[in-house]
């Protein structure tokens, strides 16, 4: 498997499309298509809040009911989230205006949007934005990438991945774009993420796939601890490699299995890395847990104190607090046979063994901190087991950010 420059569409059949249709952001792209020459298998998981948007509520009646997928519109500005039947229909009159444009079937399009809460689209400006994308849709990767910025909204940069490797000796690529900066909270799944593959797998299998990934990737993540109303992640195959269509759980589906982590992984660590305000991507890794729970439950509980998020903001080394989340977080351990080690780019340090804070340079400690990516690996010597979670410093801009989002 090796990277490769791209992102949705990267793989074989699959285009894509962004437009400025004014839904809310000025002078900026806020609409984005992608689209597979072929019918597509389609697999989706989404956010376990009772409050769920109306895109959600669509795209999950298609990835359970519909015969395949074809296309995916995504606003942003804009969450059609709290907007009752009329949001609902909003929905499917977007999938109408794609299917009439794209020349497919409505129930083969799916939708999503993101931005504020409570407000309806504006659907003149939706048509019109979906009649562009039709229009302008190519399979280049400079069309990828356009794409992956339209989906922005806080985000301050775009997100896409793409990897290439063999499945029965045919090549296939798997790409993907996502978008995730606020109200992003390890709860499946906390942001909108678009994969696609041409890969032949069944609809069963990839849904097998994807819901097994998810939670090692994107639930592993956390910006402020708010669960979105929106949070979706797609995931397209059409087919084009030629391989053998993956049916069971043989060697290719755990080669395809091993891609599929490797995107998700990737985009769910840039969404972290990009928080709201953040300066740097805070990773926790729970080593030698007496089980995968466990070691889930502690660093999830870390990479959320806003307390220690606050202390890798000010490169303080301060340890207590990485503790203090780790006891508070219901999992049971012994604190006195935990070790805590500070790592970065710049070097490695550890600041305490079996409880106790060992005798370490502050200024040092300070230097490994500072750095855009801060790791703290926690051995609390019980198992084998461990887990690795991706969060990020909280900042003053945050509530900046926040405080005046609807403006």
């Amino acid at each position: 498997m090796r990277q490769i420059e791209g992102g949705v569409t990267a793989a074989k059949g699959f285009e894509a499309a962004a437009t400025a249709a004014a839904i809310k952001y000025k002078d900026r792209t806020d609409m984005a298509l992608i689209y597979s020459t072929v019918p597509c298998h389609a697999a989706g998981t989404f956010t376990t809040n009772i409050v769920k948007a109306a895109p959600v509520k669509w795209d999950m009646e298609v990835v359970k009911h519909a015969e395949y997928a074809q296309a995916v519109v995504v606003n942003s500005g804009i969450a059609n989230a709290c907007t009752g039947a009329e949001g609902y229909q909003y929905c499917l009159e977007t999938a109408e205006a794609a299917a009439e444009a794209l020349g497919i079937a409505k129930e083969a399009v799916l939708v999503g949007s993101t931005g504020v809460i409570g407000m309806q689209l504006p659907m003149d400006r939706i048509r019109a934005g979906v009649k562009v994308l039709a229009e302008t849709k190519d399979g280049s990767l400079e069309k990828g990438t356009e794409a992956a910025k339209a989906i922005m909204t806080t985000d301050t940069v775009k997100k896409e991945i793409a990897v290439r490797f063999t499945l029965g000796g045919k090549e296939v690529t798997l790409g993907g774009m996502c978008k995730g900066s606020g109200m992003i909270h390890p709860n499946m799944c906390t942001m909108l993420s678009f994969v696609t593959t041409d890969a032949a797998i069944s609809k069963e299998m990839l849904q097998k796939a994807l819901s097994t990934d998810i939670k090692d990737t994107y639930n592993m993540i956390s910006v402020d601890g708010d669960t979105s109303t929106n949070d979706t992640v797609l995931l397209l195959a059409n087919g084009l490699a030629g391989n053998a269509e993956i049916t069971e759980e043989n060697e290719d589906y755990h080669t395809f299995l091993r891609a599929l982590n490797f995107v998700n992984t990737c985009l769910a660590r840039k969404m972290a890395g990009d928080g709201e305000g953040a300066t740097a991507l805070f990773t926790v890794k729970v080593i030698h847990a007496e089980s995968k729970e466990q070691a889930v439950t502690l660093s999830k509980s870390v990479i959320t104190s806003s307390l220690t998020k606050a202390a890798i903001y000010g490169h303080d080394a301060n340890w207590g607090r990485i503790l203090c989340a780790m006891g508070y977080s219901g999992a049971q351990f012994d604190p006195e046979k935990v070790d805590l080690t500070f790592e970065s780019a710049a070097g490695s340090m550890k600041i305490i063994e079996n409880g106790v804070a060992l005798d370490y340079s502050e200024e040092q400690a300070t230097k490994i901190l500072s750095e855009e990516e801060v790791i703290v690996i926690a051995d609390v010597k019980m198992g084998d087991a461990e887990a690795t979670a991706w969060g990020c410093d909280l900042t003053y801009d945050y509530v900046k950010i926040n405080a005046d989002y609807r403006s």
